[in-house]
């Protein structure tokens, strides 16, 4: 009898340990969700990194969507203001960030006048 309680101790111990092993993962998956930045605060550190990078402020996010390696975003930003604001020359940025919300790249895709609309595509509506 004594062989039987010993063998069912053991086996109380043993399912302990592996539910302390599981809410130890399940705390540190947590943990590490809980370090990546949220979807605001990865759109608020590409506008302040361009801005530093550039010393062009970030008037708006055009798009902005998570990839494989991070996030990917385009904004657009005043380069050269004119009078009528209308004049002022816009520019759209490719912006890349890492899966922590860290610029690892950028580059301007496009330059336009702030009162031109994008031209019509042949066949577009």
């Amino acid at each position: 009898m004594a062989m039987s309680n010993t063998k069912n101790t053991q086996e109380s111990q043993d399912s302990q340990k592996a539910q302390e092993s599981q809410k130890s993962r399940t705390s540190t998956d947590r943990q590490a969700a809980d370090n990546r930045p949220s979807p605001m605060e990865v759109l608020r550190q590409a506008r302040g990194q361009l801005a530093e990078l550039t010393g062009m402020e970030a008037e708006s996010v055009s798009s902005f969507e998570k990839t494989e390696d991070g996030w990917a975003l385009e904004v657009e930003v005043l380069e050269l203001e004119r009078v009528p604001d209308t004049m002022s020359l816009m520019a759209s940025y490719q912006v890349e960030l890492d899966s922590e919300g860290q610029l690892t790249g950028y580059r301007r895709v496009r330059r336009y006048e702030r009162g031109r609309s994008d031209a019509r595509r042949p066949g577009g509506r």
